[in-house]
């Protein structure tokens, strides 16, 4: 389908000099390490969103002062300046010289070359001093134009993401056409680390991972009060908004996916759970086929339009292991999910409506995001004609809403029964996000016979928008921990006020505040160890608690309480009803701020 909006941004990196760069990095890089292994079997070497990488058969595995070996001999090679340079060789030409090489991963790579990756019916391959490597390029000109660079990390990666094949080890670097962007990205890159949610998960006793249940988060108290809250909000603002709230069953038999089409099109990521050879049950990995049946159970009018279903039910996805990572990729979560029927007319307002939804959800965060819109699959349910109207629909609804050429496109990337918007969301540290989506769906209604019957009597069928805007709960609060380094806004921490007697004297009048602050719905911790009073404070501000109150003798005897918050400012003493004021109110307003 034509567009005037310019493709996936990816487009245009790659045909970017900085690609170049990191391209023509990653030959260095396998050339480096060739030299110190010269039976090094190379595999590929891509640049990435950030980066580049290669993988290799090694005879051991490499350590800390390998990398640093490789860094020195690829700062040698740069330094020589030598050119880039093309040849090409037939196929078959091409196979018998890697394969005199040693090089198993590359024959296999000329062996399954389509026709349309060769270059006149010839294998292009570039060479660097004594280098050689089979690539299409592009390069820059010699090595000496290769900006700044830093090997990373090494991990393991199975060859072509098959875990029936060889384990192989992978050399994560960067590079970057000026210091400054090296060593801004590396700053970011240690703060990512600092904000890493798996640690801070553990240390705030948030959730826990247990190797019993593979990417399936327990949630622990602290952590379940975060989801909980999330919850309850999201749950006041649709009610608010005409959605009403669903909830349907875990497991459904098979014959429900096979009219939604999830067996035909998504079988792979479901878990299933064969009764006898008679039945098989899958467990939901999302809510749609369960709002059709709830549509269906009596007869609708175009007067209900738009009806709009929420649900929060657990969904479980199957997930390849190699693709988990603590709570952004997971097999166990919640989705903040929504299934609104409408006539097709209603299309564009509900948008409308369902973006507004997303400015006051983000917004409560501070967080800024884009949109994206992702188009017709290779593989998809319905027909061509209806999957343009769709397109078109959405192409006017983004116009509308961010203007022309402000948004991108992702061809092939909807969902296998409608295109969809994405919504991208940008952290602290200015990393984009893939969080809700809002798919336009004309064929799940017509595959399930969902009918209304309009203004003249006639039946027809309803459009469905399914939307998420958190997206994954669980993606949503790892991202968030990272976001905020574990310092969630007061309304949304799990403990909001931490309660600190200087002495034993001061523990009763300790239990009065606590008690104080329950009753006024604040959450509370009252910390009476025998602890000197700065290894209190230290372990409340390790628990980012946003509130420290101290008491001792003059706090008792004025009825007052000594203020700290979580950033080390001193409020000093205020009576207990003015702090608990202020404390409500941040709430309340759901507060960035602590004051």
């Amino acid at each position: 389908m034509a567009s005037n909006v310019s493709s996936d941004a990816g487009q245009s990196y790659r045909q970017s000099r900085l690609y170049r760069v990191r391209h023509s990095a990653a030959h260095v890089m396998a050339d480096a390490v060739q030299e110190i292994f010269p039976d090094a079997e190379l595999a590929i070497g891509p640049p990435i969103e950030e980066g580049f990488y290669y993988d290799f058969k090694l005879p051991r595995s490499l350590t800390q002062d390998d990398l640093k070996d490789v860094e020195e001999r690829m700062k040698r090679i740069i330094a020589a300046d030598f050119p880039f340079e093309r040849e090409f060789m037939d196929r078959e030409a091409a196979i018998d010289f890697f394969t005199q090489l040693n090089q198993p991963f590359k024959v296999e790579i000329i062996r399954d070359l389509p026709e349309e990756g060769l270059e006149d019916g010839r294998v292009s391959i570039y060479k660097d001093g004594k280098f050689l490597d089979l690539c299409r390029g592009p390069h820059v000109e010699r090595t000496g134009q290769i900006g700044p660079f830093k090997l990373l990390n090494v991990a393991g990666a199975y060859w072509r993401g098959d875990e029936h094949r060889p384990m192989l080890q992978r050399i994560y670097a960067t590079a970057f056409e000026t210091q400054e962007d090296l060593d801004r990205y590396l700053w970011r890159q240690a703060e990512a680390e600092r904000r890493d949610h798996r640690r801070l998960g553990k240390e705030l006793e948030l959730f826990h991972f247990d190797p019993t249940a593979p990417a399936m988060p327990y949630w622990l108290p602290k952590g379940f009060k975060v989801l909980t809250e999330l919850i309850n909000f999201w749950r006041v603002e649709h009610e608010k908004r005409g959605y009403q709230e669903i909830s349907s069953p875990l497991i459904n038999e098979r014959s429900l996916w096979e009219t939604s089409g999830h067996w035909q099109n998504y079988k792979d990521n479901m878990f299933l759970v064969p009764i006898d050879e008679n039945v098989t049950y899958g467990v939901k990995p999302m809510n749609c086929p369960n709002a059709m049946i709830v549509f269906n159970l009596k007869t609708r009018s175009y007067r209900d339009l738009p009806l709009r279903l929420s649900d929060c039910d657990t969904l479980h996805r199957y997930e390849r292991s190699g693709t988990l990572h603590g709570l952004l990729r997971v097999q166990k979560f919640q989705q903040d999910d929504a299934h609104i029927f409408v006539t097709e007319d209603q299309i564009e307002d509900e948008y409308r409506r369902i973006f507004d939804i997303a400015d006051l959800f983000y917004s409560i965060f501070g967080l800024k995001y884009r949109l994206r819109m992702g188009t017709r699959p290779e593989k998809f349910i319905g027909d061509v004609e209806t999957w343009d109207r769709a397109e078109a629909a959405l192409m006017r609804i983004l116009d509308q809403r961010v203007g022309p050429g402000n948004y991108q496109i992702e061809y092939g990337d909807g969902a296998f029964y409608g295109p969809k918007i994405d919504i991208l969301m940008e952290d602290a540290l200015g990393r984009s996000w893939q969080m809700g989506t809002i798919q336009l769906d004309f064929q799940l209604p017509r595959r399930f016979g969902c009918v209304y019957v309009d203004k003249d009597g006639l039946q027809k069928t309803p459009v469905v928008i399914h939307r998420v805007i958190y997206g994954s709960l669980e993606r949503f609060i790892g991202i968030l921990i990272e976001h905020t380094a574990g310092a969630f806004p007061v309304w949304l921490s799990p403990v909001q006020v931490a309660v600190l007697p200087i002495a034993d004297r001061h523990n009763a009048y300790a239990q009065e505040v606590v008690d104080r602050l329950k009753e006024a719905g604040l959450r509370v911790q009252l910390d009476d160890r025998r602890e000197k009073m700065q290894a209190k404070i230290r372990d409340a501000q390790l628990q980012k608690t946003p509130y420290m109150l101290v008491v001792g003798d003059r706090e008792q005897e004025a009825g007052t309480v000594a203020v700290r918050l979580r950033t080390g400012e001193n409020l000093g003493a205020k009576p207990l009803d003015e702090f608990l004021q202020q404390a409500r109110d941040v709430v309340a307003r759901r507060s960035l701020e602590l004051t």
